[in-house]
């Protein structure tokens, strides 16, 4: 292992989420709870509902200017909807009444994303983004724009991308027990789509979420300067030209604890699983912790590959992670 990498002297303590973490993961299960009982307002026949009113919508943007810059929850649902929204001010709840049968899907407003946010805070919970395509190959299921993003419970399925940042520094996003298949692409000729791309946000937490069947682009790739990301899983085994599993590209401090990683055998680029700073160093990467994780090759796969590659000059920590054969722990670049 190269010397700056440094072995972690207890796993568990690594792997430990912070009070803040905690606080935000018990926050994320409250929003996923079903509303059923919260429903009871609901106008008949009417798929969008603004709880605090009790008011029915027959369109989500409708739903959303209702909220205007206040707070509210939009109830969705079941069905699937070819409709999409932009969310200008307040801070907005969008929330299915039965997780994952509310559907949004092959609709984008201004040629972006299912949802537009550009207010100050949203949370969604238990919806369905599929089939999300814009001509510039970045269309998402959500653009946050701003704002701080809280996402449980939802998936984000067969689209150029899942979702898809601007930069906010004083921003966090959370997503929880979320999925993420069958995104990104490589085909736009300004760069890659990936199943996440977070700019420039103070704080990324991705928790118990899974990525799998990538087509291009990475599955995380975020210039976030802390992150944390933890028991989740990225399965690689069916990806499709795909590069790495976690991207920071600009580095970042925190942690990567926890996780699961298949990498397959159809890689545009399979030099490493995780990449610190490879094309910037505008954040510190000291003490980040890379620790307790299980990293793979898909049956069949013989390659020599790194778990994570450096091009800072900070002090990471490394390990102890499981790694299957061919895999370095650590490769300094």
């Amino acid at each position: 292992m190269d010397s700056l990498a440094r072995p972690a002297a207890d796993r568990r303590t690594l792997a430990r989420p912070s009070m803040a973490l905690v606080l935000a993961l018990a926050a994320v299960a409250v929003l996923a709870i079903p509303a059923a009982a919260v429903l009871a307002q609901d106008s008949p026949g009417a798929p969008f509902t603004v709880v605090e009113t009790g008011r029915g919508y027959s369109t989500l943007q409708q739903a959303v200017n209702a909220v205007g810059s206040g707070h509210g929850t939009i109830a969705v649902a079941p069905g699937t909807y070819r409709q999409c929204a932009v969310q200008e001010a307040g801070a907005v709840t969008y929330l299915a009444s039965q997780p994952g049968k509310a559907v949004f899907e092959n609709k984008t407003c201004e040629g972006k994303a299912a949802l537009v946010l550009r207010g100050r805070a949203a949370r969604v919970a238990g919806l369905t983004f599929r089939g999300m395509a814009v001509p510039d190959k970045n269309g998402a299921g959500i653009r946050l724009e701003r704002g701080d993003l809280t996402v449980a419970q939802s998936w984000f399925l067969d689209s150029q991308q899942g979702i898809l940042t601007a930069s906010d520094p004083a921003g966090t996003i959370v997503i929880d027990k979320s999925t993420f298949s069958g995104l990104g692409t490589c085909e736009n000729e300004a760069g890659c789509a990936h199943s996440i791309y977070v700019g420039d946000y103070g704080r990324l937490r991705i928790t118990r979420s899974r990525f799998e069947r990538g087509t291009g682009g990475h599955y995380v790739k975020t210039r976030a300067a802390r992150v944390e990301i933890a028991s989740s899983s990225f399965d690689d085994s069916q990806g499709r030209g795909t590069n790495y599993m976690i991207d920071l590209p600009d580095g970042a401090t925190g942690q990567i604890t926890n996780n699961w990683f298949v990498q397959g055998a159809d890689k545009e680029n399979h030099s490493t699983f995780i990449a610190v700073a490879a094309e910037n160093q505008r954040h510190s990467a000291d003490g980040l912790a890379v620790a307790g994780n299980d990293a793979r090759l898909a049956p069949g796969v013989r390659r020599s590959t790194a778990f994570v590659a450096d091009w800072s000059d900070d002090r990471l920590t490394v390990g102890p992670n499981a790694l299957g054969v061919g895999i370095k722990p650590f490769e300094k670049r």
